[in-house]
């Protein structure tokens, strides 16, 4: 039995089967996680839905994955890049998206001691801090929260508040929990997140860095997608970024959890 975990797929379905194939997976016995964005940009996420679901696979919500149930489960539009056309309008999009909505933000392998989130834990929340704020927002999705799924949703979107404070209340506690799980690159110090900046390592906004150059309150290994522009590379071997572009003609990326061994294959 292995373990593998892949980096953001974003519809890139053929890829995932020539990786899949590369890497010699057995659905019988071997374990796939996904590191979130399964869908949007790309030309098949409805296929890479179906199959991450008939997998079994152990998958984090993205913040593609969060906008798709957003418009699911909300009044939010699609935006003009979406390429979620496909999956709306599938016989099975109501079993897809009750399927989807029941994914967390975070998890965790205390056997290996593994954490996996879209985009990475910051230093001011240890693990078992993160569990528990990643089950917050879990709860509101299943439609167990103190506020509704569909309010969620519409008011998911934004910026603020940027810092963590345990007194947050309500959508603007579960708002900056998801952007922490899901959008974040740079971040200071005192926790302050820069959602703005894309770029690389190089590019780094006055007053912040990457997330993974600060000193965790854990010593588990961060496996994490999302940011596209570091290309895999984050110079520490505790944190394993996977999303290496695939949809942006880059490679799609598994990485063996027990040995670390990286595994890629080209967009096609």
């Amino acid at each position: 039995m292995a373990s593998y975990a892949v980096g953001d797929l974003q519809g890139c379905y053929d890829e995932l089967l020539l990786l899949l194939e590369k890497i010699n997976f057995d659905a019988e016995v071997d374990e796939l996680w996904l590191a979130g964005d399964l869908v949007n940009r790309g030309p098949d996420s409805l296929g890479c839905l179906r199959l991450a679901k008939r997998l079994k696979a152990k998958i984090v919500l993205g913040n593609h994955d969060l906008h798709l149930l957003a418009c699911y489960y909300s009044e939010h539009l699609l935006k003009k890049k979406d390429t979620l056309t496909q999956i709306l309008d599938a016989d099975d999009c109501d079993t897809l998206m009750a399927w989807l909505v029941q994914q967390p933000l975070m998890h965790y392998d205390a056997q290996r001691n593994i954490v996996m989130s879209h985009a990475g834990l910051p230093h001011i929340w240890n693990v078992q801090t993160a569990l528990a704020l990643s089950d917050e927002v879990h709860q509101t999705l299943i439609g167990h929260g103190v506020v509704s799924r569909e309010s969620y949703f519409t008011h998911m979107y934004g910026n603020d508040p940027s810092t963590w404070d345990d007194a947050l209340l309500g959508l603007d506690r579960l708002r900056v929990i998801t952007n922490y799980f899901t959008r974040m690159r740079f971040i200071n110090m005192d926790g302050a997140l820069e959602l703005s900046a894309k770029e690389g390592l190089d590019k780094s906004p006055n007053g912040y860095q990457p997330w993974f150059e600060f000193q965790p309150k854990h010593k588990a290994t961060m496996v994490f997608g999302h940011w596209a522009a570091i290309e895999g590379f984050t110079g520490q071997a505790q944190f394993q970024a996977l999303d290496t572009g695939c949809v942006w003609g880059g490679s799609l990326t598994a990485l063996n959890l027990d040995s670390l061994e990286r595994t890629c294959v080209a967009a096609t």
